[in-house]
């Protein structure tokens, strides 16, 4: 399983948010913005706090088991990869609504707050992105909580040369 990089992440956003941006302006200029839903921070808020809450058990369980506690239950690898998929499908889905209302927000920012429903879709627009970037940091705080040692120290990931 290959790992989250940062700079595809990112690049989701900034990418997103560039189309977002001028989505916004288009729509904008032939009547009303569409609306960014209050739901949207609190859903991804929630991913985040699942993320969290899962890389803290397996982290806590982990360690139990590498102590070797008696009452230790270990996690399973199947479980484990589950979750660490889950996690890396979420970040990349975070991103890029993350970008797309990031682009929407500035596009509100830009265009003036004069009105109360402009300035609140501003607020949920911003709140999105913040808790878009707590799902990111959740989930790559889970892959690094699973991530498995290596085995050996030639960097073939435990296979064997002979193989």
């Amino acid at each position: 399983m290959k790992q989250l990089h940062i700079k595809v992440l990112v690049g989701l956003f900034l990418a997103a948010g560039v189309l977002a941006w001028g989505g916004a302006r288009l729509w904008d200029s032939f009547g009303t913005l569409p609306s960014v839903p209050v739901a949207a921070p609190i859903v991804l808020a929630l991913i985040a706090a699942v993320l969290a809450a899962t890389a803290f058990s397996f982290r806590s369980r982990l360690r139990a088991q590498r102590e070797r506690r008696p009452d230790a239950k270990g996690v399973e690898p199947l479980v484990a990869a589950r979750a660490v998929v889950f996690g890396q499908a979420s970040a990349l889905v975070a991103a890029l609504v993350a970008g797309l209302y990031g682009g929407v927000g500035v596009f509100l920012l830009t265009a003036g707050l004069d009105v109360a429903p402009r300035r609140d879709q501003a607020i949920y627009a911003g709140l999105s992105v913040l808790a878009g970037a707590a799902v990111v940091a959740a989930a790559i705080f889970l892959e690094r909580v699973c991530k498995l040692p290596d085995d050996d120290g030639n960097g073939n990931g435990g296979v064997d040369a002979a193989v």
